[in-house]
């Protein structure tokens, strides 16, 4: 197969420095361990401590890339003009009506970030909360993680990470003045007010995984803060939030598959937690409250979830009633409650929608529905911070239509639509084409794929395509829009989204369907959705670039070791590609909650032998692959950088083929990229220029 990428130089060659372990009785051999930093936590948090040997290895890496796609710059630029032509920069969200204010928040031109302002309800100067440009201004690298407003509207509490390894520090804003207290507060995850005075914080342990919360008396040292919760399995991460009602804070902990929450009661924020009902081994539970109840959404004997009401008084699992029944097949997302309102959201066969009943009124009988009438769509809810309201926001996408932002009575059944997102150099929905067909994968299951293209593009095989999947984590992927998708389907490509097993748009059973030993259901999945592409004429074996990141990579990973025929290229955005090295390291950040997915190789030959079987690093094998591109993040404490720097040195090593092979490492941030609504299209530009030359038009 012709490839389209001119001779280039010789690309940096990594030390075999050959390691062994023995597990299970089974001897591992890894080239490449040494790239993993002895001190890689210090390096997470300041990536110029990493070693010399190292950093030399990933620069030469980076050089390699640069001469390689040097011939793509002009394209790269040209790519960048036109994505940030379709982003309207003076932009600002609709105005967000809580307590005696206004909140918005508003890009001014040319600006990387966000302002956060407010105005009053009853008429009055706007006020500047945060200006996130002028705090990111010296910074390489700045990510805004918490930002929530005290109960009454007087203080700020907010975060930043400043190098990508999502180790975030608190600050607290005087609103009346503007400026920040003394108080700053280290590797903090989540934050909820209880009053005024009283806010509650999560924070981060030495292994980045938050596992503590502390209540902090505004005005007082933090040093001093009480230690309200803390959670000893390290499986188990823990959040915060004030629930709408505004009369709990609540404390989830939980893993991917298992959960439990307590509540604190505002009004006497000094108690002690009190449990929801206690963990049990596969249970999740979420909770809203309304007047004397909670209304929880659970998995508990409801595969793909139920809501139920428990008294607040005694909320333990003997006190739960079913308030709307389990429907196999038909996934409860999420829930919201007003005072007068029971809201919940719905997908099924990978199309949402949202339904919503009267405070007291059957939902089996009951309910009444948001929907459309789209092929594929994306919808989204948006209940905002009132509780005394009958209005609920909610946002509307396709792949063809830029995202909706719609106001909905809930009285009257009235739809306002308050905002169409704006594509400054010109949109007309009416020149692409979305459509939905089924791939039936190795055994016969029907994988919903999603396309995109061009009216004008011909449906005759000879169109290339990009396939994205991700298909982890029962995470859905959603038939949104992207303005920068254009910039590929506007040259022709078919951009396709596959809604693999792993993910549960189709329900639970879809996600649990791609668990443990069933892993390689979401590859042989990816595999089928291509091939469908191409018996439909949509493309063509050999034209297909395939795209996924973090456990999306593990997946772009695992199908080029599979079926490296049915491409043209593969981008691996910071990829799980080295899964038994990672499982079997109970130190690694994620590791521990990551066993409810696929397994504790530790303890468990079958999941050794399973994680082994499809580990896109322990089965690089002596093949013909593919063009790829491969980027990293040095301060990623997600995918830690050695893993897709360790692949890359094994694939070259290993490979029978000359085709490109490029590792593209940020040495100054982590698991998502640049910083910055227009720093971002870079990391796109890069990747669809690669796309591009993958298939011949570049």
């Amino acid at each position: 197969m012709t490839r389209h990428f001119p001779s280039h130089p010789d690309a940096p060659v990594a030390a075999r420095k050959t390691e062994t372990t023995k597990v299970h009785g089974v001897t591992l051999t890894d080239d490449y361990g040494w790239l993993r930093a002895d001190n890689w936590q210090e390096a997470m948090r300041d990536p110029a401590k990493l070693p010399e040997d190292i950093a030399a290895y990933l620069r030469a890496e980076n050089d390699y890339y640069d001469a390689a796609m040097a011939d793509t710059a002009d394209l790269q630029e040209t790519l960048i003009a036109e994505m940030r032509g379709r982003i309207k920069e003076d932009d600002e969200s609709v105005p967000r009506k809580n307590g005696p204010f206004f909140y918005v928040m508003r890009y001014a031109e040319g600006d990387e970030h966000p302002r956060f302002v407010r105005t009053p309800v009853a008429g009055g100067a706007e006020a500047v909360l945060i200006d996130v440009n002028t705090e990111a201004a010296e910074q390489d690298y700045f990510h805004l993680g918490s930002l929530a407003v005290s109960p009454d509207h007087q203080m700020l509490a907010w975060s930043a990470d400043t190098n990508g390894s999502e180790f975030y520090d608190l600050r607290l804003r005087d609103l009346t003045t503007g400026q920040d207290s003394d108080t700053r507060i280290s590797d903090v995850g989540s934050v909820a007010w209880a009053t005024p005075d009283v806010l509650f914080y999560v924070r981060v342990n030495a292994n980045h995984r938050p596992d503590k919360v502390f209540r902090h008396r505004v005005g007082t040292d933090p040093a001093s803060d009480e230690l309200v919760y803390h959670e000893t399995d390290e499986r188990y991460f823990v959040g915060v939030e004030r629930l709408r009602s505004g009369a709990f804070v609540a404390i989830g902990a939980g893993m991917n598959d298992e959960n439990e929450v307590h509540v604190i009661p505002t009004d006497a924020p000094d108690s002690a937690p009190r449990i929801i009902t206690p963990r049990r081994a596969g249970i999740e539970y979420d909770i809203d409250h309304q007047g004397d109840d909670f209304i929880i959404r659970t998995n508990d004997d409801a595969l793909d979830f139920r809501l139920m009401r428990a008294p607040v008084a005694a909320p333990s699992r003997d006190n739960w009633v079913e308030v709307l029944a389990h429907e196999p097949g038909r996934m409860i997302v999420g829930q919201a409650t007003y005072a007068n309102w029971l809201i919940w959201i719905e997908r099924e066969n990978a199309l949402p929608r949202i339904c919503y009943v009267a405070k007291g009124q059957d939902p089996t009988t009951a309910a009444q529905t948001i929907a459309f009438d789209e092929e594929a769509y994306g919808l989204g809810m948006d209940a905002g911070e009132e509780f005394e309201t009958d209005t609920l926001r909610f946002n509307y996408v396709s792949p063809t239509t830029p995202a909706q932002i719609y106001d909905y009575d809930l009285g009257s059944s009235e739809r306002v639509l308050r905002k169409s997102t704006v594509i400054p150099s010109g949109h007309d929905p009416a020149d692409y084409v979305t459509r939905r067909i089924m791939a039936p994968s190795h055994d016969g299951a029907e994988v919903p794929v999603t396309i995109l293209h061009h009216r004008d593009t011909a449906i005759d095989g000879s169109a290339p395509c990009l396939l994205y999947g991700y298909g982890s984590y029962g995470a859905s992927m959603p038939a949104s829009f992207s303005g920068n998708r254009l910039s590929l389907v506007d040259r022709g490509f078919v951009y396709a989204i596959a809604h693999i097993r792993g993910g549960e748009e189709k329900g639970r059973a879809w996600y649990e369907d791609a668990k443990f030993g069933k892993k390689v259901n979401t590859f042989h999945d990816f595999i089928a959705a291509g091939e469908a592409l191409a018996q439909a004429g949509y493309t063509a074996k050999g034209r297909i670039v395939i795209q996924g990141g973090s456990a999306g990579g593990l997946l772009v990973g695992a199908v080029l070791n599979m079926a490296p025929d049915l491409l043209a290229g593969a981008i691996a955005d910071v990829p799980f590609v080295d899964v038994l090295n990672t499982i079997l390291d109970a130190s690694l950040p994620l590791t521990p909650g990551e066993w409810s997915q696929w397994g504790n190789p530790i303890e468990s030959r079958d999941a050794f032998d399973d994680i082994r079987g499809y580990s896109p690093y322990d089965n690089v094998s002596a093949q013909d692959y593919p063009p790829m591109l491969v980027t990293a993040g040095v301060s990623d404490p997600r995918v830690t950088y050695w893993e897709p720097a360790k692949w890359v040195a094994k694939l070259r090593a290993t490979k029978t083929d000359g085709n490109i092979l490029l590792l593209r490492t940020n040495m100054t941030s982590g698991h998502f990229g640049k910083s910055g609504r227009f720093a971002a299209l870079e990391d796109a530009a890069r990747s669809y220029a690669f796309a591009l030359k993958a298939v011949g038009k570049a």
